[in-house]
C-alpha cells in the first residue's frame, strides 16, 4: 500500500484533521541509515508529523524543517517536509540502543531525553519563521501537542506510531493531527476531548490494521467527518551533484584553492539521504573558475 495522507474537516470546519501511514517512507529513512530500533520509531514519528504539517503550509515553495535536541543518547534529529508530502530526515546516532520502556516498548523518550524542539517555516518571508519549546515528554506526539498549543494557540491532539519487527524492519507507521478551529465551542470541545481519552495507542490500531481514513473516523464518525483530500507520501531528497558544486563555489575563492592545494580532493556527505559526492583535482580547478 502506499503512503499517504489524508486532510479532513468535521463539526462543520470547526475541527481539522490529518492522519497518515508512512510504513514504505520510514523503512526506506531506516535502510538509507541503518538506524537501531529506537532510533528508527524517533525517526518515524517524526518524518509522519512533518508529512502532515507540511501540507498545512500554504505555498509551493514552503518548506517545514522540524529539529530535535536532546541530552540523551540519540542527540537529535532533524526531518525536513514540503507542502506536498515530501519528506526526509535523519537522527544523529542511528546506532542508539536503549532499554526498553516495558516488553515490546521503545522508550524513544529516554533515547532523546531532555532538550527542545524547533518548528522552523520557510514560508518566503525575509527570514524563516522559528517556533521552539522545551520537550516535556521526548515522546514527540505529546511534544507537538504542547507545541501547538503555546507557539500557535491551536488546541491539538496528536498521535504518532512505529511499529517494527523482530528483524527492524518497519511493519507499520503512521499518526494523526486533529486541531480545534476558532469557532470551535466547549461543547465541541469537551467531546472531543472524550473521544480521543477514550482512543487506543496509534500503534494499537496500526497493529490492528486501521488505515488513516479508520482513524479519523474512530475518532470523528460522530462530528459529521468531510475527508477532503488524499495526498501520496513519500522519502525524497532533493540534494544533486549540481547543488553541492553550487555549495563548493559558495564557499569562496580562497576556501577552495586551500582544498585543491591542500587535499587536491573533496567529499561532501549529505546527511539526509546518506549520498557521497565526491570531486577530484581537476573538477574542484573547473569549480574555482566559477567562483572567481
Amino acid at each position: 500500500m502506499e503512503d499517504y495522507i489524508i486532510r479532513a474537516t468535521a463539526a462543520d470546519g470547526a475541527i481539522r484533521a490529518f492522519a497518515v501511514t508512512s510504513k514504505n517512507t520510514v523503512e526506506t529513512a531506516r535502510s538509507l541509515h541503518n538506524t537501531s530500533p529506537v532510533a528508527t520509531a524517533a525517526l518515524g514519528r517524526l518524518l509522519s508529523a512533518a508529512a502532515m504539517m507540511g501540507i498545512m503550509l500554504k505555498g509551493e515553495k514552503d518548506l517545514l524543517t522540524l529539529q530535535i535536541r536532546g541530552d540523551g543518547p540519540l542527540q537529535g534529529i532533524v526531518v525536513s517536509a514540503d507542502s506536498e508530502a515530501n519528506v526526509k530526515g535523519y537522527v544523529f546516532n542511528p546506532y542508539v540502543e536503549v532499554p526498553d520502556k516495558y516488553e515490546g516498548k521503545l522508550d524513544v523518550s529516554k533515547a532523546i531525553g531532555n532538550g527542545n524542539i524547533s518548528v522552523i517555516k520557510d514560508i518566503g518571508l525575509k527570514e524563516p519563521y522559528c517556533g521552539q519549546i522545551e520537550l516535556v515528554s521526548g515522546e514527540i506526539a505529546e511534544d507537538l501537542t504542547y507545541y501547538f498549543a503555546k507557539s500557535e494557540q491551536t488546541p491539538s491532539a496528536v498521535g504518532l506510531g512505529v511499529l517494527i519487527d523482530r528483524d527492524t524492519t518497519v511493519m507499520a507507521s503512521g499518526g494523526f493531527i486533529i486541531q480545534l478551529m476558532p469557532d470551535a465551542d466547549d461543547e465541541i470541545a469537551e467531546k472531543l476531548e472524550e473521544k480521543i481519552n477514550r482512543t487506543p495507542y496509534v500503534t494499537t490500531l496500526l497493529d490492528m490494521g486501521y488505515t488513516p481514513e479508520d482513524i479519523l473516523k474512530l475518532i470523528l464518525g460522530d462530528f459529521n467527518l468531510e475527508i477532503n483530500e488524499k495526498k501520496e507520501m513519500r522519502f525524497y531528497c532533493n540534494c544533486s551533484r549540481s547543488r553541492v558544486e553550487k555549495a563548493l563555489i559558495s564557499l569562496g575563492k580562497d576556501e577552495l584553492t586551500k582544498i585543491i592545494e591542500e587535499d587536491k580532493k573533496a567529499q561532501l556527505h549529505c546527511h539526509f539521504c546518506n549520498k557521497e559526492y565526491n570531486f577530484n583535482e581537476d573538477e574542484l580547478r573547473e569549480i574555482l573558475k566559477s567562483a572567481l
